[in-house]
């Protein structure tokens, strides 16, 4: 339980201290939420808590594959000028964007 309050905490730390700096520094913001900052406490998290090295590196290589296909949740808003969309619609299409990518993801992994 302890571990469990420690991983919840640092991650909310890790977050609130990311959209804290939004607001004044957005560039500086947005490097670090492109870092991979998820990953690089998630899979220490997972090592420490399941002790299988194999499961770890299966999931470091879903990671890498996951991070530039999530990129196309950016894609309506790279786009937002030719688009008639306000900001939630733009943001709702990068999600649908998410859901068929997955899919993607899936069929590679399965394929490796």
């Amino acid at each position: 339980m302890l571990f469990t309050a420690f991983k919840i905490s640092l991650s909310a730390l890790v977050i609130a201290f990311a959209a804290w700096l939004s607001g004044k520094r957005p560039e500086i913001a947005g490097f670090i939420v492109a870092l991979p900052l998820v990953s690089l406490l998630v899979l220490p998290f997972s090592q420490i808590e399941h002790q299988d090295a194999e499961n770890s590196v299966r999931f470091a290589k879903s990671i890498f594959l996951g991070v530039p296909l999530s990129l196309v949740f950016f894609i309506p808003f790279l786009m937002a000028s030719k688009l008639p969309f306000s900001f939630w619609g733009l943001y709702v299409s990068g999600i649908l964007l998410l859901v068929m990518v997955y899919f993607v993801h899936q069929w590679i992994l399965a394929h490796l």
